[in-house]
């Protein structure tokens, strides 16, 4: 959709599980470009194939047809040693970051085994982690931390820094505000908005929530049971709906505060 060049390219992508009678096709055909430095969202509900969508774009599932390419690598092609270098090129934030994230270990090691997963050595890495830590504003002591000791919205930032540190390619992010309340939403929120600009970065936004999509994306994808029924530029497809689906996802959209579907999310502080 986007005029600039295309860091991920989905071509006719169809996604099933199971064999014979008891097969279920979960994406039917998928077709859709994120340009460079751009962010597109991907919205429906529950069941519609937004997680399984997700985890074909990082290859942690295989396509039953078509292709997933980034950079004009086909993703399930990606075999021995440069599976691992693809793996950091295409970093996935997950929903919980907790159940994500070792209870044994420290937040800087968390962050020392993303940069280095071999050898991991917080000392070693410790000004990048700091740097890190502190560009998604956590306090510099963060570093020794445990999971447990963060709150929900604090461990959502330690999982972004940690899908950034490795300076990927491209971020999925997979409903990362959905557990949060709406307060910390808008803040997580406002910080992916500073990094896009910041760090020019290109996304896959990932929620069942229209509001949220359109403060963060240019380009929203519509999917409804596997299909993509509505894709365009992220004014046009909330001032001009054209699928009911989009029209009713817009029209149960809660007026909930920090969430006007009118206005762009407030950057985090520079």
């Amino acid at each position: 959709m986007a005029d600039q060049a295309a860091a991920v390219e989905v071509r006719d992508l169809e996604v099933g599980f199971g064999r014979g009678r008891s097969a279920t096709r979960v994406l039917h055909g998928i077709t859709m470009e994120v340009a460079k430095r751009h962010t597109v969202g991907i919205v429906g509900e529950s069941g519609s194939g937004k997680s399984t969508l997700a985890k074909t774009l990082v290859g942690t599932l295989r396509p039953t047809a078509g292709s997933v390419r980034i950079d004009g690598v086909e993703v399930s092609a990606v075999r021995g040693a440069d599976r691992m270098e693809m793996r950091r090129k295409v970093q996935l934030i997950p929903q919980d970051p907790y159940s994500s994230l070792d209870p044994r270990r420290t937040i800087g090691e968390a962050l020392a085994e993303a940069v280095d997963p071999r050898r991991a050595n917080v000392k070693k890495h410790q000004d990048e982690i700091v740097q890190w830590l502190e560009t998604v504003r956590m306090p510099a002591d963060t570093i020794h931390h445990y999971p447990h000791e963060c709150s929900g919205g604090q461990r959502q930032r330690v999982a972004i820094a940690r899908g950034l540190i490795v300076r990927p390619e491209v971020v999925i992010a997979d409903e990362i505000t959905s557990a949060l309340d709406v307060s910390v939403q808008a803040e997580i929120l406002g910080l992916i908005a500073r990094l896009r600009r910041e760090l020019g970065l290109t996304m896959v936004f990932i929620s069942h929530n229209l509001a949220v999509v359109r403060q963060v994306s240019d380009e929203v994808v519509v999917l409804y049971r596997g299909d993509i029924v509505e894709y365009g530029a992220v004014t046009d497809l909330y001032e001009r709906p054209q699928h009911p689906y989009t029209r009713a996802l817009l029209d149960a959209v809660p007026g909930a505060p920090g969430f006007d579907i009118t206005s762009r999310p407030q950057e985090d502080a520079a």
